[in-house]
This record gives C-alpha cells, sequence and structure tokens, in this order.
C-alpha cells in the first residue's frame, strides 16, 4: 500500500467503497476487502450501512488504529445541531469513538457555510474527528472552505473521462488531496482500447491501469466499489508496477468532460 500524507495522518491511497452496499452484502464485503488488506473504509450516513461497516470491522478483529474510516454528513444536516446529531449517529452505528476523515457530503447553500466549518472544527477539538474534509465542492468553493477550515480533502468524481484539472490545482494549493469515486467510469474502462493496450503491455487489467493513473498523479486517493473479491483484489493489486510519463499522458488526453453523477447542490460544477 502507499500513502498520502494529510496533517499527522498516513491516509492509504487505495479504499474501499461503499455506496449502495447495504446490510449483509455490506457487511461481507468490508470483511473480505479487509481480509485482502484494504485499510481505508469509505461510508456515509446517507448510505445507510455504517453499522454493517462496523459489523465488518468487528468481525475482522483489526485494531482501531489500523484503519483509516471516512464518513460524510448528509447535506441537509449542515447547522449546528444538525451536525452534532449526525456525528453522534454515525459514531454510535461506526461504534467508534471517532472518524478519521468527515466530510460535507454535497454543499448546500442552504446552510452558511462558515457556520458550518466552524462547528466542524469544534468537534474535531473535541477528539471526535481527526480530519475534516468536503466533496462535490468546485474548485472555488473548495478553496473558500479551504480559507475557513483546515480542509484536507475534496472527494469528488474523477475518471479517465473528466479531468478534473481544477479541482486538483484549487486541493494542490491548499496541501490537500483529492479522492476519486467512480475512479473507473462505472465500468466505461473496461471497454477502453487505450487503456487495454497499455494493460497488455504491462499485464494489467483496464481497471487496474486506470487505478494506477490515479493514484500516480500524486495527491490523489480512489475508492473503487464491488462486492467480488476478485474485483477487489484486482484493484488492490497495483503496486507493483507504474506507468510512464508517455503514458500517463496518453490517459490524461482521454479526458471529454463525461460526468456520471448529477449535482445535488445546484451549484454549476467546473468547466472540464
Amino acid at each position: 500500500m502507499e500513502y498520502l500524507k494529510a496533517d499527522s495522518a498516513q491516509v492509504p491511497v487505495l479504499g474501499f467503497g461503499t455506496y449502495k452496499l447495504t446490510g449483509d452484502q455490506c457487511a461481507r464485503a468490508v470483511e473480505e476487502a479487509l481480509s485482502i488488506g484494504y485499510r481505508h473504509l469509505d461510508t456515509a450516513e446517507m448510505y445507510k450501512n455504517e453499522e454493517a461497516v462496523a459489523s465488518a470491522v468487528r468481525s475482522a478483529g483489526l485494531d482501531r488504529r489500523e484503519l483509516f474510516i471516512t464518513t460524510k454528513v448528509w447535506m441537509d444536516n449542515l447547522s449546528p445541531d444538525g451536525l452534532r446529531r449526525s456525528l453522534a449517529g454515525s459514531l454510535e452505528r461506526l461504534d467508534t469513538d471517532y472518524v478519521d476523515l468527515w466530510l460535507i457530503h454535497w454543499p448546500n447553500p442552504s446552510f452558511p457555510l462558515g457556520d458550518t466549518l466552524a462547528t466542524m472544527r469544534k468537534l474535531a477539538e473535541e477528539g471526535k474527528v481527526k480530519l475534516l474534509g468536503v466533496s462535490n465542492f468546485p474548485s472555488a468553493l473548495f478553496r473558500e472552505a479551504a480559507s475557513m477550515a483546515p480542509i484536507v480533502c475534496n472527494q469528488v468524481e474523477y475518471h479517465p473521462y473528466l479531468s478534473q484539472r481544477q479541482v486538483l490545482a484549487a486541493a494542490r494549493e491548499h496541501g490537500a488531496f483529492v479522492t476519486a469515486y467512480a475512479p473507473i467510469g462505472r465500468g466505461k474502462v473496461l471497454d477502453d482500447h487505450l487503456l487495454q493496450e497499455i494493460g497488455t503491455r504491462h499485464q494489467k487489467t483496464p481497471v487496474q491501469v486506470t487505478l494506477r493513473w490515479l493514484i500516480q498523479q500524486g495527491d490523489v486517493a480512489a475508492i473503487p466499489k464491488t462486492s467480488r473479491p476478485e474485483r477487489m483484489q484486482e484493484s488492490i493489486d497495483i503496486f507493483d508496477f507504474a506507468l510512464t510519463a508517455e503514458e500517463m499522458k496518453r490517459i490524461d488526453s482521454l479526458a471529454r468532460g463525461e460526468r456520471l453523477i448529477d449535482s445535488m447542490s445546484g451549484l454549476p460544477w467546473d468547466e472540464d
């Protein structure tokens, strides 16, 4: 595993995403991921699977300090009272005293960002949160947030068909990293001839090439999601090869501004 540094924390660059995994299926998938070697888990109160994630962690018997757990507060809960209730609920469901990274799931113009971040900072000072971040923030709004609080992460849709260059630039300006969700474009990379060609050269699959391209950029983590153990193993087997500078540029050239996730905030995305 490779790691990103965020303040004093070491963040595994490859995490296990749990979106749309619930109940026993989620618990089994997370337990399998942990057995394979994943130590970065991504969940959210909106996913309604935090209890299942906690069940898998208990079954795995790992020391809590070995894990990096991210969860997110839903966009309707960004008032001071809502934030406190949300975090208390997440901590209870996750069966933990703290979360490693707590994100605003989506921006919501109905709540003053400064008030939201001030409360999040207070909760972090109380030891309930190690690191603060955001998700689905356009670059200008990320800069605004980072000027108000020690934001270390912006989690966004990011894959070869969406460059996110403005989001990446904003994160780097503030010493933050980007976490890529939907990193394989909801399976679109599987049929991509360029990724197949590069994969053949390295004896790797298009998925592995894509994930390597993401993390090799530096300041980027990825959270692929699957319930299939063979896919989990495929995704984590990306630390025994490197792409050349030319290959990185060729993959960069695939960007075509293709977004797969609609905005829930009403705010415009960056033009990429």
